[in-house]
């Protein structure tokens, strides 16, 4: 009965969303990095923090033991993310706001007392990229809604049946929330966008769950529960370096565009083949025994080929 409330609270918070976003004209526009056409509405992703904030109600007297800490880290940067969204920020603004809130989120996981001091700012380069992976990732329908819904499962199925933790609402909230998202977002005319604001937010909360996992545990293969992304992203990034691009400017050189934009395939097919690699490896990943480096070579030495080639063969056909 609570998760049918608490599906209610956000179909009618992201409705109520809607109307604002629509009186005060919040809205996505089409660039030359954009792989839709239309108008939309921009700022759907407002969903996660809300599902933080109906957790906090309905789970006040923990929250206010367990989660203060992540809960401001998840509301600052989801603040600033919607205020990006609205009116462009600068970069030391935005990246200020996420070094407070990737310390609070570490705070929070435990991290400053069960890692080596050395290790901090690996740790934040780790969670500052990994948060700007998802954003790069949310550019076509459905992509983050459906990437992050199969990474919350596996580790809802981690919690329940391997090793708990963390509280088991900690993780339904924000699938429940990718659900309703996904109602709006998982179609061929998106009616909205996830914006920063949702990038940034379900990312904050799926990689505080990971670290959590991971301080739990000690078992830092865990991180490959976002090997997609991560590396869609790192070989992107590496290919803009050697082509001597500025890597922090706007771009259509992923992948998932190439097959968006130039070879026209569906955005549901190419987000849910992305969420279902991921799944697949996220299977391998809980049951396998294998240490890290073991995975990596099983799997990504070939799955980095099979990339490498498909773009290669793209660009090499529309000559880009």
């Amino acid at each position: 009965m609570e998760y049918i409330l608490v599906i209610i609270i956000l179909f009618i918070s992201i409705l109520v969303y809607f109307k604002i976003a629509d009186k005060y004209n919040i809205i996505d526009k089409p660039n030359h990095r954009s792989a839709h056409t239309k108008i939309t509405l921009r700022g759907g992703g407002i969903i996660f923090p809300v599902a933080f904030i109906v957790f906090c109600l309905f789970n006040l007297i923990e929250t206010i033991h367990n989660y203060w800490s992540f809960g401001l880290g998840l509301l600052a940067i989801c603040t600033i993310s919607f205020i990006d969204d609205v009116k462009t920020l600068s970069n030391k603004i935005r990246l200020s706001v996420h070094l407070i809130s990737v310390i609070l989120l570490l705070y929070f996981t435990g991290a400053f007392n069960l890692t080596p001091f050395w290790t901090w700012p690996i740790l934040f380069v780790m969670i500052i990229g990994t948060l700007n992976a998802y954003n790069f990732m949310d550019g076509i329908n459905g992509m983050t809604g459906i990437y992050s819904f199969v990474t919350l499962c596996s580790l809802a199925y981690i919690n329940k049946d391997i090793i708990r933790f963390t509280d088991e609402n900690f993780i339904i909230y924000p699938i429940l929330a990718c659900l309703v998202f996904l109602f709006f977002n998982f179609r061929k005319k998106a009616k909205c966008f996830a914006g920063d604001v949702g990038s940034m937010g379900i990312g904050f909360w799926v990689i505080g769950l990971i670290t959590l996992l991971i301080m739990r545990t000690g078992e830092y293969k865990y991180i490959l529960l976002l090997s997609i992304y991560g590396m869609e992203v790192v070989l992107t990034i590496t290919e803009r370096i050697l082509l001597r691009e500025n890597i922090f400017e706007a771009h259509r050189r992923h992948l998932y565009q190439l097959f968006a934009n130039e070879k026209k395939i569906s955005h549901l097919v190419i987000s849910s083949v992305y969420a279902v690699c991921q799944l697949l490896i996220n299977i391998f990943l809980i049951y396998s025994q294998f240490p890290i480096w073991v995975i990596i070579l099983i799997i990504f030495i070939p799955l980095g080929g099979i990339y490498l080639g498909l773009k290669w063969k793209l660009k090499k056909k529309y000559n880009l």
